[in-house]
């Protein structure tokens, strides 16, 4: 007996990362050691000189069963958007800055094609933030993982000044919620949506999503919003806190960053849901509370603002809704 007939080939893998090799490092900043095919990344970081009190900020997670609608159409392109970007929202949160990224891919076998669009997409959702894609880990593992399925996740590292740490501390009851848009439905809620368009031609163009496909508005890559944030906070604009909606929707994300004692509320018609999320409420029946815990319903990512901020901020960003207000209590109401 040998490893491939047990169900890994060593050499497949490594042929597609020696294919990806000019992709990922084109990713690699100055400061790059080593990266692809050492036992560890190594990063000398200048970004950490001048700063008086520098604050490492770390984030885990995965892309979930977006994979599998991948997968079902073939789409792996936007993958790799989709783990880069809800990573780095998860660290600008905080107010820190990415440093560098790392994946881990995993599947009962590694077809070639898969692997280099998922690895491409990596590297350039890497070089469209500005850090290097370090390191990662490629795993072939039948019997833990189902014939076709693909498992994504990774871990990313940031930076923030300690004073410049973005907490909630400062948010005060009539303080406004400034919404930034999401492309869809990120990477949350999968499981639900798939389990809702089960049978369906997920390739057709439908009037109810003004003439896309299923397989276009699912796979639409999750948004980063670092571009957004940095411009208001280059521009002097004080953000109170941030919320990225994700796993749990605002009514679980909004309250993870406000103080013990205030709450928000949410209003009705103040920002544009995307049609596939009405679509998706319609086909399954799907109720209004359930929507708003498991998706993010259009609002991508919240700032809370004084009103006179709020007010800098929608002259700086015009595509960002005040979507509602803190008030004193606790959770989040959609009214």
């Amino acid at each position: 007996m040998n490893y491939q007939e047990a169900g890994v080939d060593i050499e497949r893998k490594a042929r597609t990362l020696q294919a990806a090799r000019r992709r990922i490092e084109a990713t690699y900043t100055p400061g790059v050691i080593r990266g692809l095919g050492a036992f560890g990344g190594m990063l000398a970081v200048p970004e950490l000189r001048g700063l008086r009190e520098p604050v490492l900020v770390a984030s885990t997670d995965g892309v979930g069963t977006k994979t599998l609608l991948a997968a079902q159409t073939g789409r792996y392109e936007g993958l790799g958007f989709d783990l880069v970007n809800h990573a780095v929202n998860d660290l600008l949160v905080q107010g820190a800055r990415p440093l560098f990224f790392m994946d881990y891919i995993a599947s009962a076998r590694l077809e070639e094609a898969v692997l280099a669009a998922v690895l491409a997409s990596l590297a350039e959702a890497c070089r469209a933030v500005g850090i290097p894609l370090l390191g990662g880990e490629t795993a072939e593992m039948p019997g833990v993982y189902q014939e076709g399925a693909l498992d994504l996740a990774g871990t990313i590292v940031g930076v923030v000044e300690r004073e410049q740490i973005v907490d909630g501390t400062k948010v005060q009851p009539g303080d406004v919620l400034l919404a930034l848009p999401s492309s869809g439905l990120h990477t949350n809620g999968y499981s639900l949506a798939r389990r809702v368009f089960a049978g369906w031609d997920l390739e057709a163009p439908r009037g109810e999503l003004e003439g896309r496909s299923l397989a276009e508005a699912l796979l639409e890559p999750h948004r980063c919003y670092l571009e957004e944030v940095s411009l208001l906070q280059r521009e002097g604009v004080e953000i109170r806190a941030m919320a990225h909606i994700t796993g749990g929707g605002v009514y679980e994300n909004l309250p993870r960053v406000l103080p013990e004692g205030l709450g928000a509320e949410i209003q009705r018609g103040s920002f544009p849901i995307p049609p596939i999320f009405q679509l998706i409420r319609e086909a399954g029946q799907v109720e209004e509370g359930e929507m708003y815990r498991v998706f993010n319903m259009g609002l991508g990512y919240i700032l809370v603002l004084s009103p006179a901020m709020a007010a800098r901020a929608r002259a700086l960003l015009p595509q960002a809704y005040p979507v509602g207000y803190i008030m004193e209590g606790s959770g989040v109401r959609v009214a």
